[in-house]
């Protein structure tokens, strides 16, 4: 009997280390911005009165977004490969569901950033004949992101149609 697609939610969740990878990927960028501002601040604070609000408002924002996010989107987070299509779900404030036919698959990789291989991390990249591009499923362990890429590719071989 052939599986029925439907927009449901995604039965696994991704690994609990991918809650430091978002914390780097999110700490990197306030650091980036708030190293030259507090620098600002402390050479020409008297020049520059602007450094110090803005040094606030940076690091405060920052460091609040960094500290809630991760955790959220662990919550949200989840994914899975069947026989008939692959599903995700994805997002903290806006999520979006996405379902990618069997059928419709053209490639599938495994892709590990540096962050990534630091924390024993990979990404699973589904790449489909869709305009709304690939389904990219983070935070997987690198063992599980291959066997889900080994088991998409067989199965999509042994899948009629022309993924387009």
């Amino acid at each position: 009997m052939k599986e029925q697609i439907r927009l449901r939610p995604p039965r696994r969740r991704v690994e609990r280390r991918a809650v430091l990878w978002w914390t780097l990927r999110a700490l990197l960028p306030v650091l980036a911005l708030a190293t030259p501002l507090t620098w600002a601040y402390v050479a020409w604070e008297a020049s520059r009165p602007w450094a110090g609000p803005l040094l606030a408002l940076v690091a405060g924002g920052g460091l609040l977004h960094t500290a809630v996010m991760p955790a959220w989107r662990l919550s949200v987070h989840r994914w899975e490969a069947t026989d008939g299509a692959v599903y995700a779900l994805t997002g903290w404030f806006v999520r979006e569901w996405r379902i990618a036919p069997i059928s419709r698959v053209q490639t599938v990789d495994t892709v590990r950033g540096p962050f990534e291989q630091l924390l024993g991390l990979a990404t699973l990249v589904v790449t489909t004949a869709s305009s709304s591009g690939a389904v990219r499923i983070g935070g997987l362990d690198p063992v599980t992101a291959s066997e889900a890429a080994e088991r998409l590719t067989e199965i999509t071989r042994r899948t009629p149609g022309d993924a387009t």
